[in-house]
């Protein structure tokens, strides 16, 4: 130790050698990317693979649910402007879960996937869950927040992101 500073290698044998929880705080992410692509891959399939969901209308649909929505919705104006074309509404938003759910288990613009899922889990708290009672109830701002990590840190190990970035890397050093 110099003048009270210490150095990585003394930092890393007081912490016991910089093993496991050094990988531990490497990957803490990890688990939460993979349930979060798993979940998001999930949903966006079985909403395609549902036959009653993509209707405009009729019990189960996407139509229905977001007239039953409205009422308690904190933006209407939202339900309003779907409603103008459910069917497409749908399909969009399951297409949307697809690409987060793939682009986040894949480490693939990890950042920009984790905003897509976040902007999705925000507009469904503000429409269909809003009005759960008490508000830790609805899933919804439980998943938005669950996203924040992700746009924050990105998918920095076992990603595509961090196999395009070594490669840059590497590329520069030459």
């Amino acid at each position: 130790m110099t003048h009270g500073i210490r150095t990585d290698t003394e930092t890393a044998r007081l912490n016991g050698g910089g093993g496991l929880r050094d990988t531990a705080t490497r990957y803490a992410l990890l688990p939460l990317r993979v349930f979060l692509g798993v979940t998001f891959v999930y949903a966006g399939l079985n909403k395609l693979t549902d036959s009653a969901f993509l209707k405009a209308g009729g019990a189960g649909s996407i139509g229905e649910t977001m007239r039953s929505a409205r009422a308690a919705s904190a933006v209407p104006a939202l339900i309003d402007l779907a409603l103008k074309n459910p069917v497409g509404f749908g399909y969009a938003i399951a297409l949307g879960e697809l690409a987060v759910g793939l682009g986040t288990l894949l480490g693939l613009f990890g950042r920009l996937a984790a905003l897509g899922g976040a902007l999705i889990s925000l507009s469904l708290w503000l429409t269909v869950s809003w009005a759960t009672t008490p508000y830790y109830y609805g899933n919804d701002l439980a998943f938005l927040m669950a996203w924040l990590p992700l746009v924050l840190a990105g998918a920095p190990y076992l990603s595509v992101d961090a196999l395009l970035r070594a490669r840059r890397q590497r590329g520069r050093r030459y």
